[in-house]
């Protein structure tokens, strides 16, 4: 497959701009629709293999805005459930044929958007502190749907709003949490032959895209409301998700 053809451009670039926007603390943990759109127009291991050194890269341009600013309690509840959430993800992944795939990227994508609106309709409230177990699970989940389509921000969000975080050190801890879980993905994915010299060459391409992205994500992060973000979000979220369930279905 051609990469670097107009077509697959024309959905690359917004994409990876997008997650680094998201990434940098603008509608955090709605990067993962960046995979989604991808996979509209790429191979499912080639959408996340390309996606996720960018991520890491945004990962270490986000840490120095929120450097020591995290919640290192919740981040390590987290961090120790995405171990073995990780490894369900990879032996997945290992026995998984693409529709299958794409079918699971689709059904998270879905999941994500009818979790936000139940939220948003009071149906359910994250008042309470949840305890230590709730997290690990959170983890466990992150880790799963994080190694398929770099998912794991609602499940992390689902623990995290439990903790009556602020909300710089909510981003703070989302981005110290995900540095450390991409870091370890990325040794499966490597084995795995997830990454390619096709992918990893496009991403040498993308870097001044991620960069700029995860800056502009900084500076809406502290400027701008989030409620459009979300809402065009929300938007590709529906429509990305349906076509890659039918897509596997048909």
């Amino acid at each position: 497959m051609e990469l670097l053809s107009w077509s697959i451009m024309a959905f690359v670039v917004p994409a990876v701009v997008f997650a680094g926007v998201s990434k940098g603390g603008f509608g955090s943990g709605v990067a993962f629709a960046s995979s989604s759109i991808l996979a509209l127009v790429l191979p499912p291991a080639m959408a996340v293999g390309l996606m996720l050194p960018l991520l890491m890269l945004m990962d270490v341009a986000s840490l120095w805005a929120y450097w020591q600013k995290w919640d290192w309690g919740v981040a390590k509840v987290l961090m120790l459930g995405a171990i073995p959430g990780t490894i369900l993800g990879a032996v997945f992944w290992a026995s998984a044929d693409p529709d299958r795939i794409r079918l699971l990227i689709g059904a998270v994508a879905l999941l994500f958007v009818a979790w936000q609106a139940v939220r948003a309709l009071g149906l359910v409230r994250l008042g309470a502190r949840l305890g230590s177990g709730a997290g690990v699970t959170s983890g466990v989940v992150l880790g799963f749907t994080s190694f398929i389509s770099h998912a794991g921000g609602p499940a992390a969000a689902v623990y995290m709003l439990g903790q009556g975080l602020s909300k710089t050190k909510f981003q703070a801890t989302t981005v110290l949490v995900f540095w450390a879980v991409n870091l370890f993905k990325a040794i499966f994915y490597g084995f795995m032959g997830i990454f390619t010299a096709q992918t990893l060459m496009l991403d040498l391409i993308l870097i001044p895209f991620a960069l700029l992205g995860t800056w502009l994500g900084v500076k809406a992060h502290h400027m701008l409301p989030e409620r459009w973000f979300f809402g065009i979000t929300y938007v590709a979220l529906t429509l990305t998700g349906a076509k890659l369930i039918w897509d596997a279905l048909t």
